[in-house]
């Protein structure tokens, strides 16, 4: 499964008699029916660390690319319409700012150890708190609830797993908890947010700013009001997308397919 292609449903089950595995790129299964394949005896596998150390390295270029106006700054810069750069042109300052990280799994923990370098003050929320060893190592502070990260985060990075419990987790009272200088960014999927209330929160100002390398669905349609906000980054979710990970995630999914069919432990193996 590349890209949740193809959908995989009961009708495809019942043609696929001597299907033995799903193997699905990335880390995130929440496209794939576990019960549903479960049932019908088949394994699941998907390639969860290779991508983190790319997403991370996304999250932290959205922050940046957001603070300080990339591109906006881009394209004033190649327009053929500027005659002068003005000097009230300004972003805000990363270095220093507080950074609040909403799930604190591999890929929200390597957030934070790139955050560290920019001298940032860390907070986190995740279902379980991490030891004192590892947060001391990234000078990270846990926020049992998720209210007090958004009141006090400058920068607010989503980094969670799409699950009943995440669908929507940032929705308008979420929204109207963040600081009117406070910037969202989203490298989970576009379902954790409540994208109507973002859409409101950034035209009317409660919020300062948005990133997102995930929407949903995924394109937006093309006249889509956040695709026209000046304060918004939009990329197309390509958190792992560099020519090394997804080669090392094709070897790993082969791994876990050659593994089923001879019958062994299957790397990485979700159900």
């Amino acid at each position: 499964v590349w890209y949740h292609k193809p959908i995989i449903d009961e009708e495809l089950l019942r043609s696929l008699p001597n299907l033995k595995i799903v193997s699905s790129a990335g880390v995130g299964i929440d496209h794939l029916d576990l019960k549903l394949l479960s049932r019908f005896g088949v394994k699941v596998s998907n390639t969860p660390f290779i991508v983190s150390t790319d997403t991370a390295d996304l999250g932290m270029a959205l922050m940046l690319a957001s603070a300080r106006r990339l591109v906006e700054g881009y394209q004033m810069a190649v327009s053929p319409d500027t005659e002068y750069f003005p000097a009230n042109w300004l972003g805000v300052e990363v270095s220093g700012a507080t950074l609040g990280i909403v799930g604190m799994g591999t890929i929200g923990y390597k957030v934070a150890q790139r955050a560290r370098a920019f001298e940032m003050k860390i907070l986190y929320h995740n279902r379980n708190q991490r030891n004192k060893e590892e947060e001391s190592a990234v000078g990270a502070v846990y926020c049992e609830k998720i209210d007090d990260l958004l009141q006090r985060s400058d920068f607010v990075m989503l980094a969670v797993t799409l699950t009943p419990q995440t669908h929507k987790l940032i929705g308008k009272r979420e929204l109207e908890l963040m600081k009117p200088t406070a910037t969202l960014i989203n490298i989970s999927r576009g379902l954790v947010v409540d994208q109507d209330a973002l859409t409101e929160a950034l035209q009317n100002k409660v919020i300062r700013a948005a990133a997102l390398d995930v929407t949903y669905p995924e394109p937006l349609p093309r006249d889509h009001p956040l695709l026209k906000m000046r304060n918004v980054i939009i990329t197309p979710h390509i958190g792992s997308a560099t020519e090394d990970t997804r080669r090392v995630m094709v070897q790993d999914m082969a791994e876990s397919i050659e593994a089923a069919l001879a019958g062994r432990p299957v790397p990485y193996q979700v159900a």
